[in-house]
């Protein structure tokens, strides 16, 4: 076995990301998109159910509820905010809204802020 193999390889176990953890209703709240213009977009529509525990959204940056919802990949979720999906109103109640904006929404309450 060469065990100058092993090395590189253990070094790069302790480098995975540690797993997600709940966020406090607070620590949602706390929560702001970076732009200005999306931080009004979300302080006048998303914000008032996705820092809500009660309202079943999944809490703002809180990947633990986001993950399994990121996984179904950004088109079934910008489509769900579009269409509307359980208790969420068609495009969340955000009039002004555009399809990018949305996007751009959704990536910062899954907690993938300026993901391209």
């Amino acid at each position: 076995m060469r065990w100058w193999l092993v090395i590189p390889v253990l070094a790069l176990a302790g480098c995975s990301e540690p797993p997600p953890q709940p966020l406090t209703v607070e620590q949602s709240a706390a929560l702001s998109p970076k732009d200005p213009r999306l931080a009004q977009l979300y302080n006048g529509s998303c914000k008032v159910c996705h820092t809500v525990k009660d309202s079943l959204a999944p809490l703002t940056g809180d990947r633990t509820l986001w993950n399994p919802r990121w996984a179904q990949g950004e088109p079934a979720l910008l489509a769900a905010a579009i269409q509307g999906k359980k208790g969420m109103p068609a495009g969340g109640q955000c009039f002004t809204c555009t399809p990018e904006d949305l996007v751009a929404l959704i990536r910062f309450m899954a907690g993938r802020e300026g993901a391209k």
